[in-house]
């Protein structure tokens, strides 16, 4: 009786096909925003690992300090320092463009340690191997040393991007109508649980596939021992 009477509650077909559609809209406005920070994250990321290759302090100071300090605050305060804090001071932006903003430098921060630590972790053998061909540094870094730390990167990237996509969630918190915020829209007009379920089983439609696309990657260029 419990078993059934939860089932009612929390799988009510009717209610969850008359709020599907709405989920469905939420559904790719997710995988829109998440692609979005991913690709703006990691190349932001990238770059800024490069700029550290060329040793100039004063630009460093700020590389790490940036790294730093967005590594520590959590998403969503930024989301709210962009959406509510900024305009008053005559900067505007939508819930979407927040989120994102956010989400972005938060993974280009992560990004840019992980792709530091890897150009460090080849050997330096491969820059003077490099060099002694008659490469120049840019040549030697973008066709020996960035293939190399690129490979190492695979593994803690693709986990950080993940964590970090999964975070889109809060942009919720700024009426943003992906997933959640639909979830919880149409909880309000139903009162009924179902939504959510429909919205969690949307999560996992969605970020289950890319989990095991993480782990081929992963296994495909990992390095072998």
């Amino acid at each position: 009786m419990q078993i059934a009477k939860l089932v009612d509650t929390f799988f009510d077909v009717q209610v969850m096909l008359q709020y599907l559609p709405k989920i469905v809209e939420g559904f790719f406005l997710t995988i829109q925003l998440a692609l979005a920070v991913v690709f703006a994250g990691i190349a932001c990321g990238l770059a800024l690992a490069l700029l550290r290759v060329a040793r100039v302090k004063a630009v460093n100071f700020f590389i790490v300090l940036f790294a730093d300090v967005l590594r520590a605050l959590p998403p969503l305060v930024l989301i709210f320092i962009f959406y509510f804090a900024l305009p008053p001071a005559g900067i505007r932006m939508s819930g979407f463009v927040a989120t994102w903003l956010a989400l972005a430098l938060g993974l280009a921060a992560f990004a840019e340690e992980i792709f530091w630590a890897a150009l460090l972790a080849v050997p330096k053998g491969q820059w003077e191997a490099a060099r002694s061909t008659g490469l120049d540094f840019v040549k030697a870094l973008r066709y020996v040393v960035l293939p190399q730390a690129v490979r190492i990167t695979v593994p803690p990237l693709t986990n950080r991007t993940i964590a970090v996509t999964k975070g889109t969630a809060l942009g919720a918190a700024v009426a943003v109508g992906e997933i959640l915020y639909q979830a919880q829209s149409a909880y309000t007009f139903s009162y009924n649980p179902s939504t959510l379920t429909l919205g969690a089983i949307a999560y996992l439609v969605l970020f289950v596939p890319v989990v095991w696309f993480g782990r081929w990657v992963e296994t495909r260029f990992a390095w072998k021992r």
